[in-house]
């Protein structure tokens, strides 16, 4: 997606109303997931996963597996950006054997891409690891250049938490480069901000902090809520010890973002702030 959130869920709602006139089951579930798409880059994660539950519901009255198995795949995304991580591995592991079935190789590597991002954020890096090496491997048998940069964005992530920095710093390094071709602004905005966060752990803290302004700048520019929080949480990280009145200003508007959009990174950032007495 290039970033015009509005102007997408527009086109997509006239979509909807076409097939609902059609009566054509699975072009509503279809539509109905890009439009949870959209709402989950814009922020608006209760509207998004209300929009792939009405996908899944019309996937499975119309018998249609393989856009069951896609709107699975997608609630799964939803579930883990709110931290439901139980909820969505079950979904990517119902999904996987309706994609491996319909031959979607596609689906197959967009749903272990996503499956890896949780075994991450649950720690199991071994199973994160070969699952996003899977769909890597699959997304170039398929051509598919921005699913590899995906794949690689959260491989260099699995490799972040293992200690792995300069495998990592490669991984995002490349993904960084394709998303920046394919002229995926979120993407980039999410690889930069995962640039930054490797940049601090590894004390390059102005590094750290430029990675994470042009995430910034990003992330207004299209209106993701998430990553502009993670930016701004970023940047206020890296001033702590250097301008902690500036951190505070940036960690705070963090803070407000993640509780609009109800994200897990109020918590942190509030733990930041009171560590930190500010």
């Amino acid at each position: 997606m290039t970033g015009d959130y509005p102007a997408a869920a527009a086109s997509l709602a006239e979509a909807i109303e076409v097939f609902r006139d059609l009566g054509n089951l699975p072009g509503q579930a279809y539509a109905r997931n890009h439009l949870g798409l959209v709402q989950q880059e814009a922020g608006d994660y209760s509207a998004a996963a209300a929009s792939h539950r009405l996908a899944l519901a019309l996937a499975r009255d119309a018998g249609d597996r393989l856009a069951e198995a896609v709107s699975l795949t997608d609630l799964g995304l939803v579930q883990k950006l709110t931290c439901d991580y139980p909820a969505a591995a079950a979904s990517y592991q119902q999904a996987l054997p309706l994609l491996r079935r319909s031959g979607s190789k596609f689906d197959e590597a967009d749903a272990l891409c996503e499956l890896g991002a949780v075994r991450r954020l649950t720690g199991d890096y071994a199973a994160a690891a070969a699952d996003e090496r899977q769909a890597l491997d699959l997304f170039r048998q398929l051509g598919d250049r921005l699913g590899q940069a995906w794949a690689l964005d959260e491989l260099g992530m699995v490799q972040q938490m293992t200690g792995d920095y300069p495998a990592a710093a490669a991984s995002l390094a490349e993904a960084i480069e394709v998303f920046r071709d394919l002229g995926s602004r979120h993407g980039l905005a999410v690889a930069l901000n995962n640039l930054g966060e490797l940049s601090f752990r590894t004390s390059a803290t102005q590094q750290a902090r430029s990675h994470h302004s042009r995430a910034l700048a990003i992330a207004r520019g299209i209106g993701a809520p998430l990553e502009e929080a993670r930016a701004l949480e970023g940047i206020g990280r890296s001033l702590l010890h250097q301008d902690p009145a500036e951190a505070s200003t940036h960690l705070r508007h963090a803070l407000q973002i993640y509780q609009h959009i109800g994200a897990p990174g109020a918590r942190r950032v509030q733990d930041t702030l009171d560590d930190h007495g500010l």
